[in-house]
């Protein structure tokens, strides 16, 4: 495991990253745990001592990567921008769980599934997380097919949410 000090930064305008709070990875502490890595991995450990898994740490296209602090983190570290935090983190290699009844739907959709397996293992876990965190079987069966549309048409999670934004505008 390795460990250094971060800063909680917050992006100003940045795309899609507008507002995001995040800390930076040094590229000593990348090679360490995934050395020649240039591509989006996931990690596992503690910042402070609260414990995280399945985070990804994310390229900044300069060799660099950051890794997103989400407002759950952040109320488990209580900290916001500009605090410094403890971070002790290692490659988490456990295997990518993916909702079933996502994966059985995507059968019917050839090209969906497809275009699913092309997909980053993170970007893959947004959508079973999305579906898997509906309150109710009718949210969960709408989300499995509204993905499985986005999907076959390849279209990634914040694609299909763009554009179910739009229909709604």
């Amino acid at each position: 495991m390795v460990t250094f000090k971060a800063l909680l930064e917050r992006f100003d305008k940045m795309g899609e990253k507008t507002g995001w709070t995040f800390i930076r990875i040094p590229l000593k502490v990348s090679e360490k745990m995934s050395p020649g890595n240039k591509k989006a991995y996931r990690v596992k450990g503690f910042l402070d001592a609260y414990p995280i898994e399945e985070v990804s740490l994310i390229p900044m296209g300069d060799g660099a990567f950051i890794m997103a602090i989400n407002a759950t983190m952040r109320k488990g570290i209580r900290k916001q921008k500009g605090a410094e935090v403890t971070v002790k983190l290692e490659l988490d290699e456990s295997p990518l769980v993916i909702c079933p009844e996502l994966m059985e739907a995507l059968e019917f959709e050839p090209k969906g599934l497809d275009y699913f397996k092309s997909l980053p293992k993170g970007h893959q876990r947004y959508f079973s997380k999305w579906i898997e965190d509906a309150k109710t079987e009718p949210t969960r069966v709408k989300r499995i097919a509204m993905a499985v549309n986005y999907l076959a048409k390849d279209m990634g999670f914040s694609d299909m949410l763009r554009a179910e934004k739009a229909k709604k505008a």
